[in-house]
């Protein structure tokens, strides 16, 4: 067993409780739920998709900018199309991802990382006419860029979207 200093154990003790009280709030949009590690497989949040912009330094927060709201949109690798948006609330970021393939009743896939961890990841089943499912979660305002990234996959269809925050 490494030995750890009084300082590293409490600034790993801080980053522990932070993850779990940003766990403790967590809410699902409309047709997603989470589910176990078993059910999801080794998803892999690695691979192409959208990022911000060439020429994009300030954060991400060029264009889709609604004041601390930051919206990213693009094409999945199939026919669907996704929407990421990150914006603040009381401290915290709340972060809304979205599938829309314009099919009801597809089950997807999902992971949402942020910072390179993973926070959550789901099944999600497209509904309504748009054919589409939403995530809501919020997450821990860390200092600095916060970089989110959902991800969503259904039949080798990858969905990818990024915001640094």
């Amino acid at each position: 067993m490494t030995h750890m200093t009084s300082r590293t154990y409490i600034t790993h003790l801080g980053r522990a409780l932070a993850v779990a009280l940003a766990l403790t709030t967590l809410t699902v949009g409309a047709g997603a739920t989470s589910a176990s590690a078993d059910e999801v497989g080794s998803l892999s949040l690695r691979g192409g998709g959208d990022d911000d912009p060439a020429g994009d330094d300030d954060g991400g927060r060029s264009g889709g900018d609604d004041g601390d709201r930051v919206i990213r949109t693009g094409s999945c690798s199939g026919a669907a199309d996704w929407k990421l948006k990150v914006k603040t609330d009381d401290g915290r970021l709340e972060v809304e991802g979205e599938i829309d393939s314009n099919v009801s009743g597809q089950r997807w896939r999902w992971a949402l990382r942020h910072n390179g961890s993973v926070s959550d990841r789901g099944v999600g089943t497209t509904t309504g006419r748009s054919g589409s499912f939403e995530v809501e979660r919020k997450v821990v305002n860390l200092a600095g860029t916060d970089t989110v990234v959902f991800r969503a996959v259904r039949d080798g269809q990858v969905c990818r979207g990024v915001v640094n925050y």
